[in-house]
């Protein structure tokens, strides 16, 4: 993979600048092939199969909107199953295999069921959603359909987000690209700013953080419980930092051209329940599965009543795991979620009869500290490599209280818990992610730009200086990827 954080902000200022040189017309054209280079760095032949599933939709969408009532499911059915193909095929197909053989095994059939040599194309569950979001919405009469092929392609292919988000509706994208767009210092300056926003917590944060973890996830039996625990807590970090400063740098690119992106994140720690969380994490990917999937099913199943809820969480969540990765650590991280969400469902009036009692402020920060507490353990399966390293995890997880307290009785005993994990890489760790909260906390209050924008010139450039020296001295720039491009 060619691209990570630092060469994509080679790429984005040349197409932004070419972008404005060119006439309104040409705009598209040079866009699109720009989107098309860029995923082509990974496997150039890849590219073929983003054609086909967008020549596919294209014309789904425009035999949907034309066909007669009766006739207009069989055209959305068709782009459905080609885009779920595509993505059986590369995402899923080995995986199922690997079952289906380990099943064959133990009934001693003698057949075995092939594996394909391929390669996962980045970002396929992103684009292959996004499409599928384009003739749902034509087939629910939400969204004309787009008669401009090459718009169409740009809308599946935009390159800001095509590869890791956020997924977007064609009510959003499509008429941005018809539209001629300005060069506006606004934008420029709004665009840049959350480029440098994102670059700082993905460099300088995530990366620095994967640093320092990975030794530990990679080898489990080497450290204490007390630098598991420490690890646990901090992938959660860096994965909202990997990932949320990615979507800034979409965000940010997008907005220099004057296109307008949703928001992907909103201060996700600092939700109460774990229903909260999922509206402030991947906003774009929870919408998604909520608007396309749990609500039609609920309403499919409403004789089920209060079972059809249970079932839509479970199955929803199940299937969002799955669309994280294929292998069972995913699966089982989304029924976690599907089981929690049905817990805070059914006990949610007697949880706000039982907390009403307590002070409001105690209420809050106890609700964040569960809720907090539950997303980094149920992580554990998002980051762990197999099954068997995440109850290993689990396992050794209470061993911390007990390791401290023997520590306590000896000099230098809990600096000896670290054992030979960098402790000056741990410290910047966790005061980076101390001035993280802090900043979430100032956006509670007022959004960040707004915060930014309004201070004088001189402190704004000092706030820029800050974040390019940091980036500059502490960022980490070794092809290290975003971690929601392998999926």
């Amino acid at each position: 993979m060619l691209f990570n954080s630092f060469n994509f902000l080679l790429f984005f200022p040349i197409v932004t600048i070419i972008y404005f040189l060119l006439p309104h017309k040409f705009r598209w054209i040079h866009l699109l092939t720009a989107s098309c280079l860029f995923y082509m760095t990974f496997v150039p032949v890849y590219i073929l199969i983003l054609f086909f599933t967008i020549v596919v939709d294209y014309v789904a969408g425009i035999l949907i909107e034309n066909a007669p009532d009766d006739k207009k499911r069989r055209f959305l059915v068709l782009s459905v199953v080609a885009n779920v193909g595509v993505l059986c095929i590369f995402k899923y197909y080995n995986f199922l295999a690997e079952n289906f053989n380990q099943l064959l095994h133990i009934g001693h059939s003698g057949v075995n069921i092939p594996y394909l040599t391929i390669l996962l194309p980045i970002g396929l569950s992103f684009h292959t959603f996004q499409a599928m979001s384009y003739t749902l919405e034509v087939y629910r009469g939400n969204q004309k359909a787009e008669k401009h092929f090459g718009i169409y392609a740009l809308y599946v292919m935009f390159y800001p987000q095509l590869v890791a988000g956020p997924i977007e509706r064609p009510q959003n994208m499509l008429h941005q690209f018809h539209e001629e767009k300005k060069v506006t210092y606004d934008d420029l300056v709004i665009g840049l700013r959350k480029v440098l926003f994102g670059l700082f917590k993905k460099s300088v944060i995530a990366d620095r953080i994967g640093m320092l973890i990975d030794p530990v996830f990679n080898d489990l039996h080497h450290y204490s419980a007390l630098v598991i625990n420490l690890s646990v807590i901090l992938f959660i970090f860096q994965l909202y930092c990997d990932f949320s400063g990615y979507s800034d740098i979409a965000l940010g690119t997008a907005r220099a051209m004057g296109f307008n992106l949703m928001v992907n994140f909103n201060r996700p720690f600092a939700s109460k329940s774990i229903s909260e969380f999922w509206r402030r994490w991947h906003i774009s990917l929870s919408t998604w599965f909520n608007d396309y999937l749990f609500n039609p099913l609920v309403a499919s199943l409403r004789s089920w009543r209060r079972g059809a809820i249970v079932f839509g969480l479970v199955l929803t969540f199940f299937l969002s795991g799955l669309w994280h990765g294929a292998s069972w650590n995913f699966a089982i991280w989304g029924v976690i979620y599907g089981i929690a969400l049905t817990y805070e469902f059914f006990t949610r009036p007697m949880r706000i009869k039982l907390f009403g009692k307590l002070p409001l402020w105690l209420n809050n920060i106890l609700s964040k500290l569960f809720t907090f507490t539950f997303i980094s353990l149920a992580t554990v399966f998002f980051r762990a490599k197999t099954i068997g390293a995440t109850f290993f995890i689990f396992k050794r997880l209470p061993d911390m209280f007990g390791e401290v307290k023997h520590a306590i009785a000896k000099p230098g005993g809990l600096v000896g818990l670290l054992g030979d994990i960098d402790r000056v890489s741990l410290s910047v760790c966790l005061a980076l992610i101390i001035i993280l909260e802090i900043v979430h906390y100032k956006e509670s209050k007022e959004p960040l730009d707004k915060i930014v924008a309004r201070q004088p010139t001189f402190i704004r450039l000092g706030i820029y200086f800050v974040l390019i020296s940091s980036v500059y001295m502490f960022g980490v720039f070794n092809l290290r990827q975003f971690i929601y491009f392998q999926f």
